[in-house]
C-alpha cells in the first residue's frame, strides 16, 4: 500500500524523532511512504479556516493536488492537519462551486485539484489497514508489564460524520487495541476522552484555564491508573502533554507530574527494535524508566 506522507509543520521542525519513527515503522508493516514535495501548512483551525474560506480551501487544494499528482492518499499524524485537510477535501470534493473557486485560485500555479485523494490518519491506517494482530506478530521487544493510557486526538473524533473513523466517537477503541498489540496493559480512567488542552486558541486566550483543564486530566490519570506512559497520535498532544507537566510541577512545587509521553509510532518503533536515540530521543519528561524496560 502506498501513501503520501503529510508531515505538517511541528513534526519535522520540532520533533524529528517522531518523523523518523513513522518513516521507520510503516514500511516494515507494508506501507510505502511517498514524500509530499512542496507542501505547505495545512492550515490549522484558528488561522485561515476561521477567517477566510477561500484561502483555507485554496491551501488545502494545493496540498491535496500533491497527493493526487502522486496517485495516492494522504497519511497524516497531526490531528489538526488531519482535520483541516480532511474537511477541506470534503468541501472540494462535494461542492462544485467551491472546487471551481479553488481551481481558479490555483490556476496561476498550474495545479488543479478534484478531491479524489483521501486523507487518512496514521492511527486509522495502523488500526484498520494493518491491524493489531499483524502489529503484534512483528513485535520484537514487548511492553508487557507496563501500564499505559491513551490520548485520542480530538480532531480524529469530532465532527465524527466528517473526520471520524471509529465505530463510535464516544467510545473509541483503536488506540487502545494498538497499544495492547505491543504488550502493554491499557488502563481506563474518567477523563480519557477529555482534550489534552493544547489547542492554540485555548492556551493563548485563556492560559490559566487551559492549564487547570490539563491538571484535572493528569490528576485523574494519577488517581485512577497505574500509567507508566501516555500514548498519543498527534504532535500537539505530544508536545502539550509533556510541556504542561513541567508547568504543573512548578505550580505545585514538586515533581508530581512526570509521566512520559510517546507518539504511538515511537512505541511501535521501539518494539520493532529500532534505536531509541533515533526514534524517541527528544522529550521534556524523562522516558528512561520506560526505555530501560523495553531496551
Amino acid at each position: 500500500m502506498e501513501l503520501c506522507l503529510f508531515l505538517g509543520c511541528n513534526t519535522p521542525a520540532i520533533r524529528p524523532d517522531v518523523e523518523r519513527a513513522i518513516r521507520a515503522t510503516m514500511p516494515v508493516l507494508g506501507i510505502d511512504l511517498v514524500d509530499s514535495d512542496n507542501y505547505v501548512c495545512c492550515p490549522a483551525f484558528g488561522a485561515f479556516p476561521s477567517t477566510d474560506i477561500d484561502s483555507w480551501l485554496a491551501t488545502s487544494g494545493w496540498n491535496l493536488s500533491i497527493a493526487e499528482e502522486k496517485g495516492c492518499d494522504f497519511v497524516v499524524q497531526c490531528g489538526s492537519c488531519y482535520s483541516s485537510l480532511r474537511m477541506g477535501r470534503e468541501h472540494i470534493m462535494h461542492h462544485a462551486d467551491q472546487r471551481a473557486r479553488v481551481n481558479e485560485l490555483l490556476e496561476p500555479t498550474g495545479r488543479t485539484v478534484t478531491g479524489k485523494s483521501k486523507v487518512r490518519h496514521v492511527s486509522e491506517v495502523l488500526y484498520k489497514e494493518i491491524g493489531p494482530e499483524t502489529i503484534a506478530a512483528q513485535v520484537k521487544k514487548s511492553l508487557k508489564g507496563l501500564h499505559g493510557v491513551v490520548q485520542y486526538p480530538c480532531h480524529t473524533l469530532f465532527p465524527s460524520e466528517v473526520v471520524g473513523f471509529e465505530e463510535s466517537a464516544r467510545a473509541p477503541k483503536g488506540m487502545r487495541h494498538l497499544v495492547e498489540a505491543l504488550g502493554a496493559t491499557v488502563d481506563s480512567y474518567s477523563r480519557e476522552l477529555q482534550c489534552c488542552g493544547g489547542a492554540g486558541g485555548f492556551m493563548k486566550s485563556t492560559p490559566e484555564q487551559a492549564i487547570e483543564f490539563a491538571q484535572s486530566k493528569f490528576d485523574a490519570i494519577l488517581a485512577e491508573t497505574k500509567a507508566d506512559f501516555i500514548a498519543v497520535s498527534c504532535i500537539t498532544c505530544l508536545m502539550h502533554m509533556e510541556n504542561v507537566q513541567n508547568t504543573l510541577n512548578k505550580r505545585v512545587g514538586e515533581e508530581r507530574y512526570k509521566i512520559p509521553v510517546f507518539d504511538y509510532n515511537q512505541l511501535l518503533a521501539l518494539c520493532l527494535g529500532f534505536d531509541p536515540k533515533q526514534v524517541a530521543s527528544i522529550t521534556n519528561v524523562s522516558r528512561d524508566a520506560v526505555l530501560s524496560r523495553i531496551v
